[in-house]
């Protein structure tokens, strides 16, 4: 039935995991749930930290033989046990199964990074209503649900990071993007929020900004910005999104991924409420 979507897929027997389940908490290796990474920067995300030897929970919608291939992929190569759950993010009935899973089968939940997004680009007056409100849910309701659902876990074991991949849209605006620039400054909002709460239990909550990323949700936007903006595609590159940025250069998933993993760490403990920009420089401006 339906409900099989949310179990987690895994082709090898459980247990190793009921093994690694058993260990005392010292001995517990770390899980991260990494929402929307089944491409783009959640996906060299999850890798990153995969390779860091965090357990991994993947999410995402896609090909379902992709997503197995790039779990099995990521398990091999990293020699970590990696998860799919296919939550909604938009529905926080299923996000809630997406974190109780994740803690059933690795012990508790120690890193949440929101990552999943969607973009449309429109004037205001024209904006489609379900789009505005697919945005908010998904980039930033999802944030509050997965963050509620976690922290018990961290509490509970005295640590925990929340990392949200918010965007330069969370500090600064542009036309036709009403939704996405709403959702991502709520962001900033509800990161700074929970630092000043969960700061006392060993639980940082960050905000990391990027500018634009050369990925397929960027690639979708380029005609569509074209049009909107009546230029050439190469003019919406040049201009409009590497326009911003004082390095001309669109920022690598890596370069993201490596300061995720550094929030990860225990020299990382103060950064707490923080909204870190990696975006060559557009918000200095």
């Amino acid at each position: 039935g339906t409900m099989s979507l949310f179990r987690f897929t895994k082709s090898t027997p459980l247990g190793a995991s009921l093994v690694k389940r058993c260990m005392s908490t010292a001995e517990r290796r770390r899980c991260a749930v990494v929402t929307g990474s089944t491409s783009g920067i959640g996906r060299g995300i999850a890798e990153r930290l995969a390779r860091a030897g965090y357990n991994v929970v993947l999410n995402g919608f896609g090909n379902p033989e992709q997503i197995e291939e790039l779990r099995s992929a990521m398990e091999n190569d990293h020699g970590v046990d990696v998860r799919y759950h296919g939550a909604d993010m938009s529905k926080p009935a299923e996000i809630k199964d997406l974190i109780s899973e994740a803690a059933t089968v690795f012990g508790g939940v120690d890193v949440l990074v929101n990552n999943a997004g969607i973009q449309v680009v429109s004037p205001i007056e024209d904006f489609p209503e379900d789009a505005y409100e697919k945005i908010i849910a998904i980039n930033l309701s999802s944030c509050f649900y997965t963050t509620k659902y976690s922290i018990p876990h961290m509490k509970k074991h005295g640590w925990g990071r929340i990392i949200n991949i918010a965007s330069a849209h969370a500090k600064r605006a542009s036309k036709f993007k009403s939704a996405y620039v709403a959702a991502k400054h709520g962001v900033a909002g509800l990161t700074k929020t929970v630092a000043l709460e969960m700061g006392p239990h060993s639980i940082t909550s960050n905000a990391v900004c990027p500018g634009y990323v050369l990925t397929e949700l960027v690639e979708k936007q380029i005609p569509i910005t074209a049009e909107a903006r009546g230029i050439t595609e190469e003019e919406v590159v040049q201009n409009v999104m590497l326009g911003n940025q004082p390095t001309g250069e669109f920022v690598g998933i890596e370069e993201l991924s490596g300061l995720v993993e550094f929030l990860c760490t225990n020299e990382a403990r103060s950064v707490n409420g923080a909204i870190l920009s990696v975006d060559g420089g557009w918000t200095a401006q």
